[in-house]
């Protein structure tokens, strides 16, 4: 089961929208330096359908997108609330951070706006810095991923 510890309404994860950062526990990278070591633990509350109609409802004139901070342990369960937010809340984008290398084949891309790929490497920066490893992709209808990470950099 997907669970969740906090959120956030960010304005730099996902260029051009207002983020609803979903921070999600059980992360199983474990990266080195990573900075949010708090969500390696099993720890948190339920993340479903019902915490999604409750983030709408408390946010939805504030927000543009929801993003999914994480669930790399459970990639099929963050592609299921994906498809929940297209189906019954299509005025939002939906993101998804994983830190691992490659989507899973269970992730159905086009049930993103948008994929961040990659672990945090500390040497090589986060998206903002040029030599990161990580990328951001706008996913366009027909699958295709679009390489968005250089709006990071400035």
């Amino acid at each position: 089961m997907l669970k969740y510890v906090n959120t956030g309404i960010v304005f730099q994860e996902i260029p051009d929208e207002v983020t609803l950062a979903i921070n999600i526990s059980n992360c199983p990278c474990h990266c080195p330096g990573c900075h949010s070591q708090y969500l390696w633990e099993d720890i948190g509350m339920p993340l479903d359908v019902n915490a999604i109609d409750d983030f709408v409802e408390q946010y939805g004139t504030d927000i543009t997108c929801l993003a999914f901070m994480g669930g790399d342990a459970e990639p099929a369960a963050v592609n299921q609330l994906a498809q929940y937010i297209r189906e019954t809340h299509p005025a939002f984008h939906v993101a998804w951070y994983s830190g691992r290398i490659r989507i899973p084949s269970s992730i159905t891309k086009t049930d993103f706006d948008y994929i961040k790929i990659g672990p945090f490497i500390r040497h090589l920066g986060p998206l903002k810095e040029r030599t990161t490893n990580q990328r951001l992709y706008r996913i366009l209808p027909d699958g295709r991923m679009d390489d968005i990470t250089s709006r990071f950099w400035r």
